[in-house]
């Protein structure tokens, strides 16, 4: 992957005023940036959270281990999918030896091996795995973006950090704007963090302000659109490990936001073609060498049996906000396994906003 962009829509190099290095970089960059290859290349030069260009780059100087041959990233992680993308798939920040390594979101952690299979059954990527950019995945319709796109240590960024990083997402949605229909949220911090950066972008935020929970749902409108949020607890290996989120539940999710978009999906019992994990040239929700298998989107409807506005499914309990990425626990549970208070929000996050 290329380390240099493309020098469109940015400002000054680094140690000038408006370099990548400045507090406000990722204002004025994100507002120059005409497009979202104008707004990637800007991305990847940030600088301005110098805890989190600290971190991420002592983690792609010292390695794991089992990565040491890897020339990692390091950089900040762009958003990942079409620029047309009708369905937006929304997490929180790269992992250190994940989307810092690859270069990718969700790519070489256990989120995102659990998130691209399921996107796979659904017909929605090319492959189920997804390795390293350049490895042929593509994402039909959807875009996965983040409210934060440098790894920050612990998992935690900080409101300091969210904020600053803002502008990116913002511009990023302004420009997803035209053909945005849904978003599954992945978490309670990615639903806190989105929903301002809506508001910014153009959408009306529904009163009272909708809360997070798994199968939770709210419908915002920009006056002539509108757009449905599905939340879902986020594909961590600790929910996966602890059943807070099965293969299932997290396919269901997604259905839901793609059908919500008007895309077309596998049908629940339509197995993935058998070539398609070496072809990768499956159509979207059609079997190989037979008659498409879809279940079709109703026009700009929530499926049957969505909970109302903000309400959690039945039968699923609520997420916290402090469920963030791979390696969190989920709530309820302590770093050892056993049963305990979870905290609402994760560590350095506090005042308005640090709660769904």
């Amino acid at each position: 992957m290329s380390r240099t962009g493309t020098g469109a829509g940015r400002p000054g190099g680094p140690g000038s005023p408006d370099g990548p290095d400045a507090l406000d970089y990722p204002a004025v960059a994100a507002a120059r940036a005409a497009d979202l290859a104008q707004l990637d290349a800007a991305l990847v030069d940030c600088r301005a959270c110098p805890r989190l260009v600290e971190w991420r780059e002592e983690v792609g100087r010292t390695k794991r281990r089992m990565y040491r041959s890897w020339d990692y990233w390091a950089r900040p992680v762009p958003g990942f999918g079409p620029t047309d993308a009708p369905l937006a798939l929304v997490g929180l920040a790269p992992a250190a030896h994940g989307g810092n390594r690859t270069g990718r979101a969700f790519t070489g952690d256990p989120s995102g091996d659990t998130l691209y299979a399921a996107l796979y059954d659904l017909g929605l990527a090319s492959r189920p795995v997804s390795e390293r950019t350049g490895d042929g995945l593509e994402l039909r319709g959807v875009r996965i973006s983040m409210p934060v796109h440098c790894a920050p240590p612990d998992n935690r960024p900080t409101t300091g950090e969210r904020d600053t990083c803002r502008p990116w997402q913002a511009r990023e949605l302004e420009l997803l704007r035209p053909t945005l229909r849904a978003a599954v949220v992945l978490g309670g911090f990615a639903w806190q963090a989105l929903l301002p950066q809506l508001a910014a972008a153009g959408w009306r935020i529904p009163r009272p302000r909708p809360v997070f929970g798994h199968g939770a749902e709210a419908v915002l409108s920009d006056g002539e659109r509108r757009l449905h949020l599905i939340g879902s607890y986020h594909p961590s290996n600790r929910n996966m490990q602890t059943r807070t989120l099965t293969p299932a539940m997290l396919r269901d999710a997604l259905r839901r936001g793609a059908l919500a978009a008007g895309l077309p999906v596998r049908a629940p019992d339509e197995p993935p073609a058998a070539d398609a994990r070496s072809a990768g040239t499956l159509a979207v929700g059609a079997p190989a060498g037979g008659t498409p298998a879809v279940d079709t989107p109703a026009a700009d409807a929530p499926a049957a049996g969505i909970p109302a506005v903000g309400t959690p499914a039945a039968g699923t309990p609520n997420d916290s906000a402090a469920e963030v990425r791979a390696g969190d626990r989920a709530p309820g549970a302590t770093r050892g396994g056993a049963s305990g208070p979870e905290p609402d929000a994760p560590r350095g996050l506090s005042g308005p906003g640090a709660r769904p």
